[in-house]
């Protein structure tokens, strides 16, 4: 038996569309066997297809069909302690799980880079599942189907507090919300941000965090799709964050926060239910996982 475990991911980091991500101490935990047919389970309850339409399976079975080895079927187990479409990287977590589980049952046949690759075409973009497979703070381009990424340890001196709403945001619906086109002033706008937020993350001044996350592409067509968006920037900021910014595709906001501030997210989870816009979030104290997704 392979067991898979996969970081949460928060993709995107404000100007970085489809491009920056980083990942977090939230993990989704997957068990493989071959099996003479389709046999998929969730341990902790949650509701997860159990037939080929499986998101596991079938990104499993990419790999079989990639190296031309026929599948007869496969039995899976999924613990999800990651919330599904809430901008955490649920979906890619589940992309990586298949492929590492298939490959390591397969002898390892596929390399790091063939991996993330097939990945990123389930996907479309490698901004989660590329973080997910190594961990820390990754940039990452698609280019001519092939991905080309670069890793960097995320500090240990930071944490990361998710604000999470008590309902879910499809990234089909938050895309459909994106203009089709944008300007030119718009774009020099996130390029120089993407490139200061990058700098930032492997110099170590993070200080530069609030403005480099700054966007112009997404956050606000997006944001009118998160009930109590606005405000909970507005909390995060006046709490004292490094930078806050929509996790993903939403709804989940984001907050960079010293490892040490403790008292950020004692008032913040004193805040939120005092609040009728904010009572639906819930605060998530995250760490760095610098170590990505795990094969055992």
């Amino acid at each position: 038996m392979i067991t898979v475990t996969v970081p949460a991911t928060s993709a995107n980091v404000g100007a970085g569309f489809d491009s920056l991500g980083l990942a977090l101490s939230m993990h989704n935990a997957f068990t493989f066997e071959e099996c003479d047919r389709i046999r998929i389970s969730s341990v902790d309850g949650t509701h997860v297809p159990t037939g080929a339409n499986n998101l596991v399976y079938r990104s499993a079975r990419a790999v079989y069909d990639q190296l031309g080895i026929p599948l007869r079927g496969l039995r899976i187990t999924q613990r999800n302690d990651i919330p599904m479409a809430r901008g955490l990287g649920s979906s890619s977590a589940c992309i990586v799980a298949g492929i590492l589980g298939a490959n390591a049952l397969l002898g390892n046949k596929l390399t790091s880079r063939q991996m993330l690759t097939l990945a990123t075409a389930i996907e479309g973009h490698p901004d989660n599942v590329a973080p997910a497979m190594l961990g820390g703070f990754v940039t990452s381009v698609y280019d001519e189907g092939q991905v080309y990424s670069v890793k960097k340890n995320i500090d240990e001196q930071l944490a990361f507090a998710a604000f999470v709403p008590d309902f879910r945001l499809l990234t089909s619906k938050a895309r459909a919300a994106l203009p089709d086109m944008v300007s030119h002033k718009d774009a020099v706008y996130n390029l120089s941000r993407a490139a200061l937020a990058t700098a930032a993350f492997c110099d170590g001044d993070y200080s530069l965090l609030g403005v480099a996350t700054k966007d112009s592409l997404h956050q606000k067509y997006r944001l009118p799709l998160i009930d109590g968006g606005d405000e909970m920037f507005e909390l995060a900021q006046d709490l004292g964050a490094l930078a806050v910014y929509i996790s993903g595709a939403g709804p989940t906001i984001m907050a960079v926060v010293p490892r040490d501030d403790q008292e950020f997210f004692a008032r913040a989870q004193e805040a939120l239910p005092q609040s009728e816009k904010l009572k639906h979030f819930t605060v998530y104290r995250l760490l760095p996982d610098n170590t990505g997704a795990t094969v055992e």
